[in-house]
């Protein structure tokens, strides 16, 4: 079979086009194998191929190269053709495919749900003889609407719309039509439309001149003309929809127990489509079972980032046990915990564990023998025994800190391997590990699948972090710096910064492998989810790395950074003492400010002389965790005050040691607000200002930039999901151009501007790519917001809801559909709200307890995350007030 390729594409001397692609003529995607196209004048060059008669597909794209050294690629979605056997020669006439300036619409939240098309393509014209094919790209063609194709010709309706061609997805978002090419008389002159599959509703033609295509010589009856590369040129109306995040966890039905599960996820499908949403956003879901306590409840702390959470499961959907005894146990159990008001995480897990146990004991061996499962088995092998291991080793061993599994503290292949066979002490519980995994795993595709059958899409939330006796850690530790901790620096959630205690990653190490660690990551979220957020994207600009003594977060470091010298600093004017200014130490004037009546004691009992007027914490308490691990236990207020006094103490310094260049130095973040501070002298003062400002807001912006741009730019490409990012608190310049760059989601926050002196975001100017929410888990809603600040709030009555008068004390249901109805008519493309939000707009549905709406308080690491909705998803679909008012706002705002 011959095959020509043909493309147009203006170089200047020396510059090479060539081709790569699935099949060895190409190189099997080896850029150093690619063939090297022939330039024929006038900007066309063309490679003639001979190959396999038999072949059935081909992926290929070009790429511009100079002195054997790639310059730029087109877009990663390759050209793409089905051979059918009709003819043994295809002449193929390309367009370079350069990325669009509307990416999301390519993503598989559009091409599988909101837009999807079936692959069953409507008849496209004839499918055999001589003939030429028209492929081009059309993403927002929605589920009701064709590409169809019009033209000079009697073929193509000679421009009459009414008898245009329809395209074919082919599969989409490309369309494709076959045409008799001995009915077309050249030159071809040719524009695509979008029509309704109703031929008598509107349609629009795309912009720009009308197509032209021409042949130098007639075709031969043997040869295929094929066009391919061609994108569908639209200034389409901005497109934007509305959705509801909510933890799973949070979700009651009448069949729960105690837990939002997967078929309560699959119940709210329905209540998102019955109210012309189109999203649900997740938290993640990981499985965190660390210590089987309530403190396994936080979920960005997952022990493994492929495992699911087995409280998930949803035992309805599992299937009834045959102990009839048994059964009735857990259908009082049922009863017992899902008529509590929030998630007794302890007690859920314990008995949902319990029941899927008994259901592995009457049906688990069929089950582990059946075809379904050994596929499953295969395709998750990777990582699955790896977890089934872990788990095993994590219970037998009493701890996840797999330093003190003996033999098994470093991770060995061989051992993994044997400790999962069938024939190892341990296969009863690493078969019940693999049970649950495929259990979860099928119970989540089927509601992916009803997802995506009804328009709505899943997003997902993928943790910055993973919990440090992960299973990751433990298999892949050359990823992490063990030694140190991420966090967040001060911000609006916590003016002390925040430790989430998770290691933070060696990018050094994971750039040699073009970031397969986080590709895999990436990869995985698509079986389940077609958008999802990155949680602290800004943790791919620089992460903030906090030495393993602290416990909060104020004296942490960004990494990768650029530190300043001894030299640097003093050239703005500071006389740098270095022991002084990064040795933690206290004023005595001080003390009695920060313990009160406790002072002498402090003094006497954790504080030696450092000079006359100063003192160090002695050895014994000179960090923070040896000051917690002092005082845990004891809750009284005296403790109370010391501890908070002493970790005050353990962050007083100006100055960080680098912990990997020892010489050089970070300046500490808020050091205006240390004593020691205070002490400096005007003129340090005015350059410590002046350093710490050129560091944090100026020093790094290019820097970061680049740093970003390699770690995201290959994660973004090596996925068709749709890609949002958590952007919030203390945000580089150059984090909205690298988002914008990549087409990745921002997340705007009226409360949380990103815009200096502004109180509140304008949610009128909000960029096209993005997402608006009224709250996240990590904040209040609104009802709890309004509360907090009185001052603030008759502000924002009188200035942005622009009302007059008096603020109430209570946010009424008529004023959260007003705040809600502003968060609609934002340009943004998805408005996502927390169901709690949307709760408040109506008086008979909302929660009379405020403060238990709250999901999380990042100041507090020791959170309980426990919240659940209060009324079940049947009695929701039946709100029809509620509904009702939602429809109206989504329909009114434009969004669909």
């Amino acid at each position: 079979m011959k095959v020509t390729f043909h493309l147009n594409f203006h170089t200047v001397w020396g510059q090479k086009i060539c081709l790569v692609g699935s099949v060895p003529q190409l190189g099997s995607w080896q850029p150093a194998l690619a063939k090297e196209m022939h330039y024929t004048g006038g900007g066309d060059w063309e490679l003639q191929l001979d190959l396999p008669s038999d072949m059935q597909t081909i992926e290929y794209r070009y790429f511009l190269q100079t002195d054997n050294k790639l310059l730029f690629e087109e877009w990663e979605k390759n050209h793409r053709f089905t051979f059918d056997g009709q003819t043994e020669e295809y002449i193929f006439y390309d367009s370079w495919q350069n990325l669009p300036v509307d990416l999301p619409f390519y993503t598989s939240a559009f091409t599988k749900s909101l837009f999807a098309h079936p692959s069953d393509p409507v008849d496209g014209g004839m499918r055999s003889g001589n003939r030429m094919i028209l492929k081009i790209t059309a993403p927002r063609v929605e589920k009701n609407q064709v590409v169809a194709v019009t033209g000079n010709q009697d073929i193509l309706g000679n421009w009459n719309p009414d008898k245009a061609l329809p395209l074919r997805p082919d599969p989409f978002p490309e369309w494709s039509i076959d045409l008799d090419i001995t009915q077309i008389h050249f030159p071809l002159e040719y524009k695509f439309l979008i029509r309704e599959t109703d031929i008598s509703q509107p349609f629009y033609w795309e912009t720009g001149e009308n197509r032209l295509f021409s042949l130098s010589t007639p075709p031969s009856p043997e040869e295929t003309v094929v066009v391919s590369g061609l994108p569908f040129r639209a200034e389409s109306p901005s497109w934007r929809c509305a959705g509801t995040v909510v933890p799973v966890f949070s979700l009651r039905s009448e069949k729960s127990f105690g837990v939002g599960d997967l078929g309560d996820l699959y119940t709210m499908v329905d209540w998102i489509k019955k109210t012309q949403q189109r999203i649900i956003q997740v938290l993640p879901m990981n499985d965190t079972t660390v210590s089987h306590t309530w403190r396994d409840s936080y979920p960005y702390s997952a022990i493994s980032i492929y495992a699911l959470h087995p409280m998930y499961i949803c035992l309805s959907w599992l299937g009834a046990l045959k102990d009839k005894k048994k059964a009735s146990f857990y259908a009082d159990k049922q009863q017992e915990l899902n008529a509590k008001d929030v998630v007794d995480y302890e007690q859920v897990n314990q008995y949902k564990l319990a029941y899927c146990r008994d259901f592995f004991e009457q049906e688990g061996k069929a089950l582990i023998d059946s075809p379904a499962f050994q596929a499953f088995f295969t395709q998750n092998q990777e990582w699955l025994m790896p977890y089934a291991a872990y788990c095993y080793l994590r219970d037998t061993m009493d701890t996840t800190d797999f330093t003190h599994w003996q033999q098994d503290a470093l991770f060995s292949l061989s051992r993994m391997r044997k400790l999962c066979a069938p024939e190892s002490v341990a296969w009863k519980e690493v078969s019940f590990s693999y049970f649950l995994q495929y259990i979860l795993h099928t119970q989540f595709k089927q509601v992916s699948d009803y997802a995506r059958e009804n328009g709505v899409v899943l997003k997902g939330d993928l943790p910055i972090g993973v919990n440090r006796s992960s299973v990751e850690t433990w298999t892949e530790p050359k990823y992490f710096h063990m030694d140190a901790q991420a966090g967040a620096p001060p911000d609006d959630f916590s003016m002390d910064g925040q430790n989430w205690s998770f290691p933070t990653y060696n990018w050094e190490v994971m750039a040699k492998d073009q970031f397969a660690w986080w590709k895999k990551r990436f990869q995985k979220l698509s079986d389940y989810f077609d958008c999802f957020r990155i949680d602290h994207i800004l943790g791919f600009f620089r992460i903030w790395e906090i030495p393993l003594e602290y416990v909060q977060g104020l004296c942490g470091h960004f990494n990768p950074a650029l530190p300043f010298s001894k030299e640097d600093i003093e050239r703005y004017g500071m006389s740098f003492d270095i022991y002084r200014y990064t040795t933690a130490h206290i004023n005595r004037r001080y003390l009695s400010q920060l313990f009160g009546a406790w002072a002498e004691e402090v003094e006497s009992t954790y504080l030696a002389p450092m000079d006359a007027d100063s003192f160090i914490l002695k050895p014994f308490c000179n960090t923070q965790r040896k000051i917690e691990k002092i005082l845990e236990g004891h809750t009284d207020e005296r403790t109370s005050i010391l501890r908070k006094g002493l970790f005050v103490i353990a962050n007083e310094v100006l100055f960080l040691r680098d912990p990997r260049m020892p010489e050089l130095f970070h300046p500490r973040i808020s050091g205006s607000r240390s004593f020691l501070y205070q002490e400096l002298s005007e003129a340090d003062r005015y350059a410590f200002d002046q350093l710490y400002r050129d560091f944090f807001y100026y020093r790094h912006t290019l820097f970061w930039k680049g740093q970003a741009m390699n770690h995201l730019t290959p994660l973004v490409a090596c996925t068709d999901i749709l890609v949002c990012g958590e952007d919030l608190g203390m945000i580089p310049e150059s984090v909205p151009e690298v988002m914008d760059k990549l087409q990745v989601l921002s997340l705007e926050i009226e409360r949380m501007p990103k815009t200096a002196n502004r109180e509140f975001t304008d949610m009128f100017n909000l960029p096209y790519l993005s997402v608006c929410t009224t709250s996240t888990h990590d904040m209040s809603p609104i009802r709890n917001w309004w509360q907090e600040d009185r001052e603030k709030i008759q502000r924002y009555y009188n200035q942005v809801l622009q009302r007059q008068g008096v603020a109430p004390e209570q946010c009424s249901a008529e004023l959260a559909t007003q705040i809600v109805g502003n968060h609609l008519a934002a340009p943004s493309m998805l408005a996502i709200l927390p169901i709690q939000d949307w709760f408040a707009m109506d008086d008979t549905i909302k929660k009379a307890e405020i403060e238990s709406e709250r999901i999380n308080i990042p100041a507090d690491p020791n959170h309980y995350w426990r919240y659940r909705m209060h009324i079940t998803l049947e009695d929701l679909m039946k709100a029809n007030t509620l509904n009702e008012k939602i429809i109206t706002l989504i329909s009114g705002s434009g969004r669909r």
